[in-house]
């Protein structure tokens, strides 16, 4: 029996590596993208355990070069696309690099898928493109609402996606993952920025508005969900668009006192300006309905957000990873 081949754009990134590590356990070869740089690095790739790697074959690229996307594509018989700019404050700095990565790059993907009859694309979307919940839960059908320059450039790729089915019959699926957290995270994120400052010993916590609740949910759930969409029978998932998040509703400062407690310290939390986003901006509540990914694929998260939360520490508080974080900076 042939291995399946896939091919995964932003492999180098925090969910990206973890997607890698669920593929090739799930019996597949994996041919990575890392994004160029004159160093040669692959990002978390070069961290992963060379058992995976042995299954991996990384090569540096960019989406936003078509010739690069098309020699990634050739022969996969599922490409997962998760490279993005993703960062919400740096957004509103350089929104033309958003429209850049995010639109043009999956332009440059689904004309690769396209042109290699790929059998299979899967497309990274964003809850951040529902913007403050009108309903909860959330389902598919919520409308699209954009709060943020990265948020608009999220939905313009996503009807570029829906516009190439319509239109070529392209054999896509959209996985919309609610507020994904968990080891390799950067720290523009709250979870890590609150973690990795505790586990550097801060006794103040530097963070934004701490009313907005999430969806968390942890990375080996999301990597999952991406599995059971490019996997599943096509019938059932070509064409259509799929929200994952656990169905629990935390505010990040439930979500701070959670974390303090588990590394038991009693940190003081103080308000930084600079972390706060412009008020029309800030996307308030999120509260995922993945029912239909469910019932399509039976996929399921199967961590808590006590249970990922424990990963996620332990991951910071290895002294190994934890210097390869600025904690007392903040990162946009």
């Amino acid at each position: 029996m042939t291995t399946p081949l896939a091919a995964v754009t932003g492999a180098d990134g925090f969910i990206g590596s973890h997607l890698v590590q669920a593929l090739v356990a799930s019996g597949h070869r994996v041919r990575a993208m890392a994004q160029y740089n004159s160093w040669g690095t692959h990002g978390w790739l070069d961290t992963l355990p060379p058992d995976v790697l042995d299954q991996v074959d990384t090569v540096l690229g960019d989406v936003r070069d078509p010739g690069s996307v098309q020699d990634l594509v050739a022969g996969a018989d599922c490409v997962y696309h998760l490279a993005a700019l993703i960062a919400i404050p740096y957004s509103y700095r350089a929104p033309h690099s958003y429209v850049e990565t995010n639109v043009s790059g999956t332009l440059n993907v689904l004309q690769a898928v396209r042109r290699a009859a790929t059998p299979r694309l899967v497309h990274t979307s964003t809850s951040e493109t529902y913007g403050t919940a009108q309903t909860v839960p959330i389902t598919e059908d919520h409308p699209v609402n954009c709060q943020s320059p990265y948020a608009a450039s999220k939905a313009g790729a996503d009807q570029l996606v829906a516009s190439y089915t319509a239109s070529f019959d392209t054999p896509a699926v959209t996985l919309r993952p609610f507020n994904t957290f968990g080891p390799r995270q950067s720290m523009r994120a709250v979870i890590p920025a609150v973690i990795g400052q505790l586990a550097a010993g801060a006794e103040t916590l530097r963070l934004g508005d701490l009313r907005p609740t999430r969806d968390f949910m942890f990375v080996q759930d999301t990597a999952q969900a991406f599995v059971a969409v490019g996997t599943a029978p096509g019938a059932d998932v070509l064409g259509r668009v799929f929200n994952a998040g656990t169905g629990t509703e935390t505010s990040v400062g439930e979500a701070v006192r959670l974390i303090a407690q588990l590394m038991d310290t009693g940190a003081v939390v103080e308000e930084d300006p600079q972390r706060l986003r412009p008020t029309g901006s800030e996307v308030m509540r999120l509260l995922c309905d993945a029912s239909r990914l469910r019932d399509a694929t039976g996929w399921k998260p199967e961590h808590t957000l006590e249970s990922g939360l424990d990963h996620t520490i332990r991951f910071f508080r290895d002294p190994a990873n934890l210097a390869r974080y600025r904690t007392a900076a903040y990162t946009i």
